[in-house]
């Protein structure tokens, strides 16, 4: 047997994006996700909307190996991933006087949030540019700035539920967001307005957006055959 290669707390997180072939088997689909959500794998199932993938499959849990154990699943289900992002729960440096339940919240989140089937996830980056480097500002002052993009994510509250995800030294990016909002309008404006903070305009670099509907595996399948 491998050994677990688990999180000293929080949970690892995969975002697999996925497509079609001819040989996809459906039933063999949800199996694999059945399967993970039996050994304690949180899967978010999402139709996604646009060209750029037909499915996400988000799953959550300490074990890195359960999740690749899915990843494998829906491979040998007959789908393609064509992008990923992998990333582990975290409380920000700016967030730890935050209290416990908060910080449980943002390591270990139970999803799907109920009521909340409009969904997107984008990667995103802090910049290093000479005039605009994040990673050169004192403590304290990335500190306020995020104390001001936060105060902009709160006026969302009931409307958005947010994971930030963290990938440096994972993937690509440095952090991953994923929305779940009521409508899909409420996703449009949340990341509209939280642009115009200055940690985002001026410190912060973004990857693709994906968007689309969270639900069951089962339907999911069945509404995108």
């Amino acid at each position: 047997m491998l050994d677990p290669v688990i999180t000293s707390e929080g949970v690892a997180v995969v975002h697999l994006f996925c497509t079609r072939t001819p040989g996809t088997d459906d039933e063999a689909v949800i199996a694999a996700v059945k399967v993970a959500q039996a050994d304690d794998v949180q899967v978010v199932t999402v139709a996604v909307l646009g060209h750029k993938a037909e499915l996400c499959f988000m799953a959550l849990h300490p074990d890195s190996w359960k999740l690749r154990d899915l990843q494998t699943g829906l491979t040998n289900a007959g789908l393609v991933v064509v992008d990923s992002f992998v990333s582990i729960t975290e409380v920000s440096e700016y967030a730890q006087g935050v209290p416990e339940e908060m910080k449980n919240m943002r390591l270990y989140p139970e999803l799907p949030p109920e009521g909340k089937s409009a969904w997107c996830f984008y990667p995103m980056t802090k910049r290093r540019e000479a005039e605009h480097n994040w990673y050169r500002l004192e403590y304290d002052d990335r500190k306020e700035l995020m104390y001001e993009h936060g105060a902009s994510g709160r006026q969302f509250a009931g409307r958005i539920v947010q994971l930030i995800t963290a990938s440096t030294g994972l993937d690509d990016w440095e952090w991953g967001v994923t929305l779940f909002g009521v409508k899909m309008d409420d996703l449009k404006d949340t990341v509209y307005t939280m642009r115009y903070d200055t940690a985002s305009a001026l410190y912060a670099d973004f990857g693709p957006f994906y968007a689309g509907m969270v639900g069951p595996v089962d339907e999911i399948m069945v509404r995108t055959a």
